[in-house]
């Protein structure tokens, strides 16, 4: 099954999960990312393939006939749907933390918020816990990650340019990647450098452009007894913390706040206050809020800040 159809398929389960009362076929059209919302032959071919699908799955997409609605409404009822309680070992239940987190990750979670606001844009009642799982744990927007991370899974050698702490000089890295690892916030890729032919760690938002992929698959082998985490949090400790003053307008950069302590400001303004370590990372979770946030001290969080806007200008 393509990357597309297993986000739209999961869209539209979340959004049928979410709704209080049935979706009409229109609705989900224009709720859900990946339907054609100019051709409606498409379309109906594609949700009725789409709905079979799911219910071989075993998934209940249930259909609801309201005698003063001319078209039948569409559900997922979540008593149907939920599994009974499942009892896991550590380890089990390790494998999966790993991959809820990765899933978290993933635009599919992006997409999925954007369809339960385009419903509740539209008046459709949603299920106020039904954001829960579709929330971001973990910081993942630095651009590097999914191409690590592929890499990673398939043991492939990568190639990339690197910013060195303190320095704004980029060295071109070759890699075998052994393994793609959160610290606090951070992701860090832990393999061996073929440059400096020994173990390395490098931060994700420390890598710039893209990250390419070199030779085949299965090239890479990860030495027995090696400890990925251990390696990464030893790094992270000899990092000195720091404090950025940022700006952000009222009612919005809900993420700034929850990581740093609010004071109010004025003009419709609030400062917030946030420890970091790294300025290329702490740019990088700013600067998706756009004119929402403005960086006040210190200076180089506030050019990194300004140089990525001019990137993405340019």
């Amino acid at each position: 099954m393509s990357r597309r159809k297993t986000e739209r398929l999961l869209n539209l389960v979340i959004c049928l999960l979410a709704t209080r009362r049935p979706l009409s076929a229109e609705q989900i059209r224009h709720a859900v990312p990946g339907y054609d919302a100019g051709n409606d032959e498409a379309f109906q071919r594609m949700f009725e393939r789409d709905k079979t699908e799911l219910r071989e799955i075993g998934i209940p997409v249930e259909v609801h006939r309201d005698p003063w609605d001319d078209e039948p409404g569409y559900r997922i009822m979540r008593q149907a749907y939920e599994l009974p309680e499942i009892t896991l070992e550590a380890d089990e239940a390790a494998v999966l933390g790993l991959a809820a987190q990765v899933w978290q990750r993933a635009t599919l979670a992006e997409a999925a918020g954007g369809a339960l606001l385009k419903l509740r844009a539209a008046g459709v009642e949603t299920e106020e816990y039904a954001a829960g799982p579709l929330e971001l744990r973990v910081d993942t927007r630095d651009p590097a990650f999914p191409g690590l991370w592929e890499a990673v899974r398939d043991r492939r050698i990568v190639r990339f340019d690197y910013r060195a702490a303190g320095s704004e000089v980029l060295l071109t890295r070759t890699v075998e990647p052994w393994g793609v690892v959160s610290r606090r916030g951070r992701w860090y890729l832990v393999g061996h450098d073929r440059e400096r032919d020994a173990p390395r760690v490098f931060r994700l938002s420390r890598i710039s452009g893209t990250v390419t992929p070199v030779g085949r698959p299965g090239a890479v082998t990860v030495p027995e007894g090696v400890d990925i985490r251990s390696m990464v949090g030893y790094r992270d400790s000899l990092v000195a913390e720091r404090v950025a003053t940022v700006r952000v307008r009222e009612g919005t950069c809900q993420w700034l706040r929850q990581v740093g302590s609010v004071r109010p400001g004025a003009d419709g303004w609030d400062v917030v206050t946030i420890d970091f370590a790294d300025p290329q990372w702490l740019a990088g979770s700013i600067v998706g809020f756009a004119a929402d946030a403005e960086v006040l001290d210190p200076p180089d969080v506030r050019d990194a800040v300004i140089r990525r806007l001019k990137g993405t200008l340019a």
